[in-house]
């Protein structure tokens, strides 16, 4: 048994220590906002927080996750940051298909909590790994800088 922090509450799985925590939110707890990519973590689909810190669940262990808060997409608009950046994605229109756009927001969401004044470098360079096969890259920049309050 696994003792979780996610998204504040406190929830209980039984899975192997080794179950990805991608699988063990979407399968175990429903929570299906966190989208299955690439499963190499090389897309950024697959990102929540661990601690405050953009993390890809696809490659995490439940094991590593143990006595952190796990923030997902469906818990991070209880947040500041979240909640700025939720707005812009909905203001500027961001998605397309929106398949991606549970990780680009939470790694976005995680650039700003660090960097709340970030510049077109610090997003190029946090971003670089989250795709976003739509291109809408244009548009993921914008609603950051209105979330930073920038734009």
């Amino acid at each position: 048994m696994t003792r979780l922090n996610i998204n504040g509450k406190a929830v209980t799985v039984d899975v192997p220590p080794d179950t990805p925590l991608l699988w063990t939110l979407r399968d175990e707890l429903g929570l299906t906002g966190t989208k299955f990519g690439c499963g190499m973590a090389l897309c950024g689909a697959c990102t929540v927080h661990l601690d405050g810190t953009a993390t890809r669940s696809c490659v995490t262990p439940i094991s590593a996750a143990e006595g952190k808060k796990v923030t997902t997409i469906e818990g991070i608009g209880a947040t500041p940051v979240g909640q700025r950046v939720e707005a812009a994605w909905r203001s500027l229109n961001v998605p397309q298909c929106g398949y991606c756009q549970s990780g680009q927001i939470m790694q976005a969401a995680g650039l700003l909590a660090k960097t709340p004044k970030p510049t077109d470098h610090d997003i190029d360079e946090t971003m670089a790994g989250n795709i976003c096969r739509c291109g809408t890259y244009q548009r993921i920049r914008a609603a950051i800088k209105a979330a930073a309050g920038g734009a």
